[in-house]
């Protein structure tokens, strides 16, 4: 069985400087600025992870393509990501493509549960979503905004039982944070920082900004 191995060594493995790690994988993306290109890119990546027996999760736009990549049998990230995430910004390279770590992120729900197991049946009924260990819902083709549940040890009527998480790339969340700010938020607790930040708009609704960091 493949190792899992930790944000931080995904992170700092050589070749990976065009990745962040997030919620779920690490992901990449790149800026082809043409559909054709965005088309000679994806097929580089079938052959790669065809080669490798290793398949990302890839979204194909006008302007660029989307990679994610995750190993299912660890539910994380393993050195085959990392050697696939190296072959695919190459193969990047090779057709004049360019990274922007600036544009990926992972936006979650999170939901304050007293007993989780008693709500996410609902939710997963609900939504058609799949269970992925023991907290969080996903939806099975990767399209959604999945969904973790937090157990309170006491109810919280006074507040909010829902809230964003907004995971984005470690170097961007200060300044995710400061926009965020200036158009009428408030910084609510930075105890936790870098993990999270919970920020809250003018009428208290919250959210978080995450990273990898603290999950190391």
């Amino acid at each position: 069985m493949t190792e899992y191995i930790s944000p931080r060594q995904f992170q700092e493995a050589e070749g990976t400087e065009d990745w962040r790690v997030l919620a779920f994988g690490a992901c990449a993306y790149f800026r082809t600025g043409s559909f054709a290109t965005g088309v000679a890119l994806v097929d580089r990546i079938g052959e790669l992870a065809d080669a490798a027996n290793h398949h990302p999760d890839v979204d194909l736009r006008y302007s660029g393509v989307t990679v994610r990549l995750f190993t299912h049998e660890v539910l994380g990230l393993t050195e085959r990501d990392a050697a696939l995430a190296r072959q695919i910004s190459t193969a990047a390279r090779e057709l004049g493509v360019a990274a922007d770590p600036a544009q990926v992120q992972d936006v979650g729900l999170a939901i304050d549960a007293l007993v989780g197991p008693d709500v996410m049946p609902f939710w997963q009924a609900v939504l058609g979503y799949e269970q992925l260990g023991e907290e969080d819902l996903v939806d099975p083709h990767l399209r959604w905004s999945g969904i973790w549940f937090q157990e309170m040890d006491a109810p919280r009527p006074q507040r909010n039982r829902i809230h964003v998480d907004v995971f984005v790339p470690h170097d961007q969340a200060e300044a995710r944070i400061a926009v965020a700010i200036a158009a009428g938020g408030r910084l609510v607790t930075d105890a936790h920082a870098p993990a999270w930040w919970t920020l809250a708009d003018a009428e208290g609704n919250e959210v978080d900004v995450a990273t990898w960091m603290g999950r190391e």
